[in-house]
């Protein structure tokens, strides 16, 4: 019947395709520490005050050095006034989680069909969403965006910031292969965000009735803390609060691991030039 013939091309078909591509395609595993630089983070790359971040991804091999990657990567990231001596006295502190998408490439310096260790570097797109708060002195928890500390939505054309944006990411890392169908590797990747507020903090302190009238005597309260300890400052209406002129940043350093979902260079494919085979 020809209905039957068309369908049996067709499986058989299906069934060659997606062992072709299965046999690029790489299941990749990972996790690690996420980081941020901003105004409660002053060094550029660091342990200190890092959270745990966990990815999911895909990947396949374009060529023998070109990988086309997309990944998932959930982490969090923190900021404590209090851990700086420069800005103690500011006493501020944010905690946000990040749930992120990443699509890009990745590129390796050396052949990995002939090499079991390989460097590479990547790059990419990504979308990322994030909502920082703080706890008050009594322990309630306080999403910071809808307090607008900064006078956002109200004062000087300061518009409130989206809670989902994007970023570049771009960063380098180094893969073992274990075997033709294992790797692991250590991965660190920056992101280069187009905001300031990931933690919140940005501009100058505004005046205190302002805030309260517009949004809560909460707002207040979480947007000037020096009074939390119990000194003698006045208040610092229209001081600096925050760095606008440099952007946030986070980063993830992880561990990963990755899984060919498919047999590499099954029914005669190429061969490779030395033991082990190239595996990302």
């Amino acid at each position: 019947m020809p209905i039957m013939k068309y369908f049996i091309s067709l499986t058989l078909f299906c069934n060659l395709f997606i062992t072709a591509i299965s046999q690029n395609l790489l299941l990749n595993l990972s996790i690690g520490a996420a980081n941020y630089y901003g105004d409660m983070q002053s060094k550029r790359y660091t342990f200190k005050q890092a959270k745990a971040a966990f990815g999911i991804g895909l990947s396949y091999e374009l060529s023998d050095k070109l990988v086309a990657r997309a990944a998932f990567t959930f982490a969090k990231v923190s900021g404590n006034d209090k851990l700086n001596p420069q800005t103690q006295i500011r006493n501020l502190n944010f905690t946000s989680s990040i749930a992120e998408v990443e699509i890009g490439a990745e590129y390796f310096l050396l052949n990995p069909y002939e090499n079991s260790i390989t460097p590479y570097i990547f790059g990419g797109f990504a979308a990322f969403h994030f909502n920082p708060y703080t706890f008050d002195t009594s322990g309630t928890k306080f999403y910071l965006q809808p307090l607008s500390t900064e006078g956002q939505g109200f004062y000087q054309n300061r518009k409130p910031y989206n809670l989902t944006q994007f970023a570049l990411p771009f960063g380098g890392g180094i893969k073992l292969a274990l075997s033709e169908n294992i790797s692991v590797g250590i991965e660190l990747g920056l992101r280069k965000l187009f905001t300031d507020y990931l933690d919140d903090v940005s501009t100058t302190y505004i005046d205190p009735n302002l805030l309260i009238t517009n949004r809560s005597p909460k707002s207040f309260e979480l947007a000037f803390r020096e009074n939390e300890l119990k000194i003698s400052n006045p208040y610092p209406l229209g001081d600096i609060r925050g760095g606008q002129k440099y952007k946030d940043w986070y980063y993830f350093t992880m561990i990963t691991a990755s899984f060919r979902l498919g047999n590499p260079d099954k029914n005669g494919g190429k061969s490779k030039v030395a033991c082990p085979t190239r595996i990302h």
